[in-house]
């Protein structure tokens, strides 16, 4: 299992910007809020149409507390996200593309993060593996691979 001993604790920014994946990594298993914060300040210094897609993994996957903490250094910034909570606050009007577009993107990150982690815990991806989680377009599917990845101890069981 993945916990706070397998991922360092980002608590700067510019790191937090320079390692996302790490940094939602970060944000989920040490649940401090230094830590939270450099993921919030980081998201300023990403490239802007990749932090997005950072704070919806963290987001998404986050308990509740850590959630809370989130929405709230989130709203003390004018810009804008995709969470949740932003799109209650920010988002309303949106139309469909740009609904679906922000899925898409939203799965294609959490396939990148499966892989992520999978290759965190120094599991080998055969091909048809990777291909297999890289086409999937279902948030859901990814998510409960996610939290598959982090205590199978071989790949082939991801999708059992």
């Amino acid at each position: 299992m993945l916990g706070p001993d397998d991922v360092p604790a980002i608590s700067d920014a510019a790191e937090a910007a320079a390692h996302p994946e790490v940094a939602v990594l970060s944000v989920l298993v040490h649940r401090e809020r230094k830590v939270a914060e450099a993921f919030v300040d980081g998201l300023h210094l990403m490239p802007s149409d990749h932090a997005p897609q950072y704070y919806e993994h963290a987001y998404s996957m986050a308990p509740p507390p850590v959630r809370r903490t989130l929405e709230e250094l989130m709203a003390s910034t004018a810009w804008p996200v995709h969470s949740p909570f932003a799109r209650e606050h920010f988002g309303r009007g949106k139309n469909e593309g740009l609904v679906e577009g922000l899925s898409k993107g939203k799965a294609e990150g959490e396939a990148e993060a499966l892989l992520l982690m999978l290759d965190a815990r120094g599991m080998h991806v055969p091909d048809s593996v990777r291909e297999r989680i890289i086409r999937c377009a279902d948030t859901h599917v990814l998510e409960k691979w996610i939290r598959r990845a982090a205590v199978i101890e071989k790949v082939e069981d991801l999708f059992d």
